[in-house]
């Protein structure tokens, strides 16, 4: 039993957003087909390492689901899509704002009078509406755009792209709330609703603290490497092996940590007995920290601190973190048949996530959906043949 079985998803979505948003809907029992574009999603691209026509990439956010392609150019592509949503309960798409309009396929337009239980969500970059409505936006643009860079890097340095997809996997897990919101809404009122999910919405949410200082202080906040800008100790330190970050959250915790690097006196010293002093004494804190970590094994004292309840990592690659015990533990790595993934971070009691299908290869499941809408095998055959449904990409694996 999963938590979203018997739900239908339609995925229009293409690159990272969307397609998050959708596994995850998928591992928790979802039914998604995945439509692409006659050319496929361009991180099939993305690579190497590759899988036959797939990329890591690309197999990284796209389990779960049946793949199809459809060319929506085309009238006869429409009447398909049309068909496909006659039944589904949502529609994910991360067109160019203003495209579903220009297909006649908009929510208010078209989808909601003739599907009124079909929750359209779309993830975009900005919106579109607005000074920056319908503009296009990818990661690291919006990273940019809505401070994040000017917040991520050394002091001295500057701006820094963060080295993971941050505002696009927060904003497929928005599009994921507001999806589940919509539903809980539709049980009440039996109608669907659109559902807005964009980078630069994600993003700002992201600037907290800055943010919330900013609105006190009128101040922006600048770079300060690891170390935070209202807690301290909380920064990566060196060790005589791994770095290791150090997060210490109360006056509690930092007397903990005096005591188990061997300088209990440290805790008393009226430069760092509350967080606003230690704050203030920063720079002196830290030479203090450093002096007492250079002789220690990083991976061993963040252990020895983590057990004590002193938050402390050692600095981990990927290599590392999959192989950990307790990345094993919490089933974050999933295995179906060749594939290897990374496991749903939503876990329930009773309906937790099922990994039932490996990624889908370009157009893989074209002839069984088309099947199970109806149509008979001289249809299919001419849809094939004139490109209304592709089912090979040209020069793939």
């Amino acid at each position: 039993m999963t938590s979203l079985h018997g739900l239908k998803v339609v995925d229009l979505s293409r690159v990272l957003g969307g397609p998050f948003c959708t596994q995850l809907l998928a591992d928790h029992g979802a039914t998604v087909i995945k439509v692409e574009p006659p050319q496929g999603d361009e991180t099939r691209a993305w690579g190497p390492p590759f899988e036959g026509d797939m990329s890591s990439y690309f197999m990284g956010v796209n389990r779960n689901k049946l793949g199809m392609a459809l060319d929506l150019a085309q009238p006869r592509g429409r009447d398909v899509l049309l068909d496909l949503l006659a039944d589904a309960d949502v529609l994910v798409e991360n067109f160019k704002p203003g495209t579903m309009e220009k297909w006649g396929l908009g929510f208010e337009q078209c989808l909601s009078e003739k599907f009124p239980r079909l929750i359209h969500c779309r993830v975009s970059g900005f919106g579109a509406t607005g000074p920056l409505g319908a503009m296009p936006g990818y990661d690291a643009v919006v990273q940019a755009m809505s401070g994040l860079m000017s917040v991520n890097g050394e002091r001295d340095a500057p701006p820094l792209r963060m080295g993971a997809p941050v505002i696009d996997i927060v904003t497929g897990m928005n599009a994921v709330i507001g999806i589940l919101l919509a539903l809980h809404v539709r049980e009440k009122s039996g109608r669907a609703q659109f559902v807005e999910a964009t980078l630069y919405d994600s993003g700002v949410s992201l600037m907290h603290p800055h943010l919330p200082n900013y609105y006190l202080s009128g101040r922006s906040a600048g770079r300060s490497g690891n170390a935070h800008p209202n807690i301290c100790p909380y920064d990566l330190f060196p060790t005589a092996t791994s770095p290791v970050f150090l997060a210490v959250g109360n006056d509690g915790q930092f007397a903990k940590f005096s005591e188990i690097v061997g300088a209990p006196l440290l805790a008393v010293d009226k430069r760092f007995q509350t967080n606003a002093q230690r704050l203030a004494h920063s720079g002196a804190l830290r030479e203090e920290i450093e002096r007492l970590l250079a002789h220690l094994d990083g991976p061993t004292l963040a252990e020895n601190l983590m057990r004590a309840g002193v938050p402390c990592g050692a600095v981990a690659n990927a290599a590392a973190v999959a192989e950990h015990p307790h990345t094993l533990h919490r089933e974050m790595i999933v295995k179906i048949a060749d594939y290897v993934g990374t496991g749903s971070p939503v876990k329930l009691s009773s309906t937790g996530p099922q990994y039932r299908l490996a990624p889908p290869f370009f157009a893989q499941h074209a002839q069984q959906i088309l099947e199970s809408l109806g149509y008979d095998a001289p249809t299919i055959a001419d849809m094939f043949s004139t490109g209304v449904v592709p089912v090979a990409l040209k020069g793939a694996a």
